[in-house]
């Protein structure tokens, strides 16, 4: 029986794309592991993970869902299944169906064991349903972003412990966050405060010093939140099991220090990295965390207009030129250079990128990580590249002459270079070039493309509303250049509710400023033209600046002309 599933299975899998050979070797692995067919295939990246799940929907007779956005969860799974079980075994139940078996989203078809647990804690029959497993670890921290996450637990358990600065060193290789139990309660705490984080999609925790406690804060969205304070008792024996997760010298507290950690949540992973300075009050610690297992977006989702992703799209077809993505910390540069990474054919490009960190893994494309201590620098690790046989190149950002002078040899000589600058706006990326001390014709002759770009908070799906434009409103649009006549009389924003924090947002987008490097800017360039005149001359030409993009999401509904003009100080028409 078992016999005749498998043929049949292989034939859908050939069907999918899985030539026969890579298929044989893959049961052949998945034999003597003792690993399931479907993880071996993933694992060796041989089919795309949506693939598979659709061709073992098919064969077993399930249900596939691609996208599980705008899915409610039933509460009484939230009240009755540990976060820890969901996020460790990939299951988050969909609701009911017509037939009163509860729905269970899982992306391991081949695992029956945690659905029969699951069964049995909730006391119903359970029917499978394969997603993604983004789509499920996704929806898993919308489900349970409001349960309580147990940190005054953990605070009560540190407060009862008496020897709480040496159990702060206790240390494991890839620390779970879910694993709690049997921990010491300051590694229960801090591991606690990091799945909450993560959880609201914090992208960093704060731990600042104050002379009556210690103040956690998340930046969710771009803006600070307060968070659970931690009494100043535990301030020490926290930033020692922070620093011992970091790898840092925790005798060593007058000095600034730099540290990285990996973390895992289940089967996922988030690289940490930690920076920590003493303060009068203590040292603070900020912790910048990159899950690894959030979603990789594509251009078509990032908040590009259908004529920005026209451009972006010709200009990945060239085969060679420097195509630079610019804006401040936090701008969403990365994101935007691997959506554009994403749409690059790798059977027929090699495709090589050096990154400070690495932050996603991109399937068919080599990825390095700078190692400066090694001597592994961007110029450095370019250099090497050149003698790879490339096609494409990504460069995590050209910070100086030498990294800059690398990329443009590597343009002029036949490959396409992808990179990010720390400038405020198109225009600027060149005369900051030239500042760096590069040769204005060596700028003209390599720049094809130069995208600046910020990120804006999103209108809260879930309270959502239209509020008519009074005088204040008004007075905004004129402020961000906005005719009140093109909203036809109201303006979108978030009321505030429990799902954004009462801010009224929820998620973020980018707004783009896009400069291509065409013949009259080259010429400019040449003559020695200032930013400021070859902004004016580009505007002239046709170019939407960041505002005038912004104006176009505050029309479409997407951000409001608050966010427009906190991102945009600096952007004058």
């Amino acid at each position: 029986m078992e016999q005749k599933k498998m043929v049949s299975l292989g034939d859908l899998l050939i069907e999918a794309g899985l030539d026969k050979g890579r298929l044989d070797e893959c049961r052949t692995l998945a034999a003597t592991t003792g690993e399931s067919l479907d993880q071996v295939v993933l694992t060796k990246d041989y089919l795309a993970e949506d693939l598979v799940l659709q061709v073992y929907a098919k064969h077993l007779g399930y249900e596939f869902r691609e996208v599980l956005e705008g899915t409610k969860v039933p509460t009484d799974f939230v009240d009755r299944v540990p976060v820890h079980f969901a996020r460790n075994y990939n299951l988050v139940a969909l609701g009911p169906g017509d037939d009163g078996i509860l729905r269970v989203a899982t992306c391991k078809p081949l695992d029956p064991h945690p659905m029969d647990d699951l069964a049995a804690m909730l006391g119903v029959e359970v029917d499978a349903v394969l997603a993604p497993r983004l789509e499920i670890t996704s929806l898993i921290a919308r489900a349970y972003r409001h349960k309580a996450d147990g940190v005054d637990e953990a605070l009560d358990a540190v407060a009862e412990d008496a020897d709480i600065q040496s159990m702060a060193a206790e240390l494991e290789e890839a620390e779970d966050v879910l694993d709690v139990s049997n921990k010491a309660p300051i590694i229960k705490l801090v591991n606690t405060i990091l799945f909450q984080a993560l959880k609201l999609r914090a992208s960093d925790v704060h731990f600042q010093s104050f002379p009556d406690r210690m103040q956690v804060r998340f930046r969710i969205d771009g803006i600070l939140y307060d968070m659970d304070p931690i009494p100043r008792k535990v301030q020490d024996a926290m930033t020692s099991r922070v620093k011992v997760m970091g790898k840092m010298d925790i005798a060593e507290r007058r000095l600034p220090q730099d540290g990285r950690a990996t973390i895992r949540i289940g089967d996922g992973e988030v690289d940490v990295r930690i920076s920590s300075i003493p303060t009068t009050h203590g040292e603070r610690i900020v912790m910048r965390l990159l899950d690894k297992t959030a979603k990789l977006y594509r251009l078509d989702e990032i908040g590009l207009s259908k004529d920005n992703r026209a451009i972006i799209r010709e200009y990945l077809s060239y085969n060679h030129g420097i195509i630079l993505v610019t804006g401040p910390t936090g701008s969403g540069k990365t994101t935007t250079l691997y959506a554009s990474m994403s749409e690059i054919d790798t059977t027929q490009k090699n495709v090589l990128t050096i990154e400070d960190p690495v932050e996603y893994s991109l399937g068919g494309i080599s990825q390095v990580q700078v190692n400066t201590k090694k001597g592994l620098t961007f110029a450095a690790g370019l250099r090497s590249f050149l003698r790879q046989d490339p096609d494409v190149m990504m460069v995590g950002e050209i910070r100086d002459l030498e990294t800059a002078e690398v990329a443009i040899r590597a343009a002029l000589t036949g490959h396409l270079v992808f990179s990010t600058v720390h400038t405020n706006d198109a225009p600027s990326t060149i005369t900051r070039m030239i500042d760096q001390g590069v040769e204005p014709y060596l700028v003209a002759s390599s720049l094809v493309l130069i995208i600046a770009q910020r990120l804006v908070r999103t209108v809260c799906k879930h309270c959502k509303e239209q509020a008519p434009i009074d005088a204040e409103w008004e007075a905004k649009l004129q402020k961000v250049g906005l005719d009140p006549s093109r909203l036809n009389g109201t303006v979108a924003i978030g009321r505030g509710c429990d799902e954004c924090f009462h801010s009224g947002y929820s998620g973020r987008t980018a707004i783009y400023e896009f400069l291509p490097v065409d013949q009259d800017l080259r010429t400019q360039v040449m003559g020695g033209a200032t930013a400021s005149e070859i902004k004016r001359s580009a505007a002239q030409r046709g170019m939407i600046s960041l505002r005038a993009d912004g104006r176009d999401k505050i029309c479409e509904g997407v951000t409001t002309p608050d966010e427009v003009l906190r991102v945009t100080q600096l952007d004058v028409d």
